[in-house]
């Protein structure tokens, strides 16, 4: 099959350098990693459909990427957009609320298993902010343990000291322990007896440039058992895994409580809202704080999420979700052993990471991962990727074939 090429791409992407810094901002930048080799990806989209999106050039990608994770029924999908329009002729961001913010949370409630009320934002770090300020509220503690390689958001209290713009301070209240480590966690809880506001965790360890590991057997129930003893407040950061695993939420997939839940990307299908649910003995800490933005009432994304859930139920997604992802990978790790390659898989099928395990500086992993990129599979480097509804067999079966002729592209130059 022919190889991409990426003429608009790199003419665009000159013009933004122009006027925005870094050309692309944030971790989607060319100098962040994972996009490497540059040269073998696209720099901006033209236009997205069920579970492709087309580059500037007319390239058409299928991806696994999901918008990093939104796309979770497929780009575009007409129910919920149909929801998001419908609304839209109504009214959308007003003085005072649509009653869609209470149909909303109605429903989160009776899907989400801790879920006793939502609260809405915008993005994913909104409500794990939101979360720690509940935490410290409540229980008038400073300390936040956090497990090694954690992503929270880009707040500061989520950052790490040696990151640009981040002060001591910012982070002095922190403290960490290694994921799976009851002891450790049980060492850090009792040194900080009665100072501990909250323990933060993802519901598994999905971190970049890491293979993805699960909770080990009697993890979660020890965690919250530790937490129930201290008095801490147990937060589960589902902004990732949120709705792809399980519809009432990820610890309950794993078989515990979370006193707070954070939800955003799957929760609409790409429309901007975001939530934090949480137990009914937080719910009056949360009404008296002070945390709101411009835009965080909007009906339309409302709807839309409405609309996504229902679907999402409909269709038995985290079911379905789970049975993708296992043939995508089997096929993948298929195809690397028919070249001489071991692709180890982690993490949940439905949100699968990737590493090619025959060279540990990782170089081999991004020379197969652009090669598939160059004929139209979009992987990335060193970040999980996700399953939408809208991907068939027959772009399973295109994956599968675009890896083969990828590994076998890469063992040309690297010959056992």
């Amino acid at each position: 099959m022919g190889l991409n090429t990426y003429t608009k791409s790199s003419e665009a992407f000159a013009r933004a350098l122009g006027v925005i810094p870094g050309g692309i901002y944030g971790h989607q930048g060319p100098a962040e990693g994972c996009y490497i080799p540059s040269e073998a990806f696209p720099r901006f989209s033209a236009r997205a459909e069920g579970t492709y999106f087309w580059d500037l050039d007319g390239n058409r990608f299928v991806d696994y990427m999901c918008g990093y994770g939104p796309n979770v029924l497929g780009y575009g999908d007409k129910d919920v957009n149909a929801a998001a329009l419908d609304q839209l002729k109504i009214e959308d961001c007003v003085t005072i609320p649509s009653v869609k913010m209470i149909e909303f949370a109605e429903l989160l409630v009776d899907t989400v298993a801790c879920a006793d009320w939502a609260f809405f934002c915008k993005n994913g770090g909104d409500t794990t902010t939101l979360a720690i300020m509940t935490a410290r509220a409540h229980t008038r503690r400073k300390k936040v343990v956090f497990v090694n390689g954690y992503y929270h958001g880009v707040a500061m209290w989520a950052q790490k000291l040696d990151y640009p713009g981040v002060l001591p301070e910012d982070v002095a209240n922190n403290l960490y322990v290694g994921w799976n480590d009851i002891p450790g966690l049980e060492r850090v809880l009792a040194q900080n007896d009665g100072e501990v506001a909250a323990f933060i965790s993802t519901p598994y360890m999905h971190g970049n440039f890491v293979d993805n590991e699960l909770p080990a057997p009697g993890y979660w129930h020890k965690v919250r058992e530790l937490c129930d003893k201290h008095g801490v407040v147990l937060i589960i950061d589902d902004v990732r895994a949120g709705f792809r695993l399980d519809l009432a939420g990820s610890d309950h997939h794993y078989g515990f409580k979370a006193d707070l839940i954070c939800f955003c990307k799957a929760i609409a299908n790409g429309w901007n809202v975001s939530a934090l649910c949480g137990q009914e003995h937080l719910k009056s800490t949360v009404a008296g704080l002070t945390y709101t933005g411009s835009y965080w009432m909007s009906a339309v994304p409302f709807a839309a999420g409405i609309a996504c859930l229902e679907k999402l139920k409909a269709i038995g997604g985290p079911e379905e979700f789970a049975a993708k992802g296992l043939a995508v990978t089997g096929k993948l790790r298929e195809a690397a052993a028919d070249a001489g390659f071991n692709l180890v898989v982690s993490g949940e099928p439905a949100l699968f990471y990737l590493r090619l395990a025959d060279d540990d500086s990782l170089m081999l992993h991004q020379e197969w991962v652009a090669e598939c990129v160059k004929r139209g599979v979009f992987l990335t480097n060193h970040h999980n990727h996700f399953i939408n509804h809208a991907l068939t067999d027959k772009d399973i079966d295109f994956t599968a074939e675009v890896a083969a002729e990828a590994f076998q592209a890469v063992r040309e130059r690297h010959p056992l």
